[in-house]
């Protein structure tokens, strides 16, 4: 009978062990984040803002997503999530922001979503809010600081931005990296060198150059031949024919 307890007391205490663990890891993973997590300097993106719910009881019923000052987006975009409603909050900027060709003195500043009706997050679900932003600012990364309401009132603030080579912050804010953008293919290529002459050319301009003075030259002489000949014929008819 001992025999036959050790194995369930030892699959007791692993799923113990594994309740544990796995209790301390899915919090560290369930966070607000920003999908995909990079984008390039001066483009467009379509970005996805991931929101889970982490509460066991209440329900993601508003999240508000902040811009950084420092990145300043002249253009964004929402596309619709049925039963959320979206604001969209602009700033003054100073210098002006370029958008398709255009200076322009705003920038988005923050985005709203608020659930209406059944729409919330529930506890064990997720939403994601797809956005389109550009032109992407001049910067090596964007922090975008989210708060998360539940339905009783609870606010989650994701708001601590990581510091390089430290251990990821308890409520960290969603970062997109941003990378600069390729060389295009026309401005990388080197310029064309000036076509020389080949020897083929150079032998023709050549020949060319020394014939004309030879041809000259023969003309002259065929007419001094034909001049001599026509007084050779001339004389020979004056002489006169000796008597027989």
């Amino acid at each position: 009978m001992l025999r036959s307890r050790r194995p369930a007391a030892a699959a007791l205490a692993l799923g113990a062990v594994a309740a544990v663990v796995l209790g301390i890891a899915a919090p560290a993973s369930a966070h607000v984040s920003v999908n995909p997590k990079e984008a390039t300097q001066g483009g467009y993106a379509r970005l996805a803002f991931r929101v889970p719910n982490e509460s066991d009881s209440a329900s993601t019923t508003k999240v508000e997503v902040v811009l950084p000052e420092n990145a300043p987006v002249g253009s964004v975009s929402t596309m619709p999530v049925p039963g959320w409603t979206v604001t969209v909050e602009r700033r003054k900027v100073d210098p002006p922001v370029e958008v398709h060709g255009s200076q322009v003195a705003e920038a988005v500043s923050k985005l709203t979503w608020t659930a209406t009706g059944d729409a919330a997050i529930r506890p064990g679900q997720f939403q994601e809010f797809p956005v389109s932003m550009g032109p992407l600012p001049q910067v090596d990364t964007m922090v975008f600081k989210a708060l998360q309401t539940y339905s009783d009132g609870t606010v989650v603030r994701w708001i601590e931005e990581p510091t390089p080579g430290a251990e990821e912050p308890e409520k960290p804010a969603p970062v997109l990296t941003l990378t600069a953008a390729a060389p295009s293919a026309g401005a990388s290529a080197p310029a064309a060198a000036p076509v020389a002459a080949t020897s083929d050319d150079d032998g023709a301009d050549s020949d060319g150059g020394a014939g004309a003075p030879l041809g000259v030259a023969g003309l002259v002489a065929g007419l001094a031949g034909l001049v001599l000949g026509g007084l050779a014929f001339a004389r020979t008819r004056r002489t006169p024919t000796p008597a027989s």
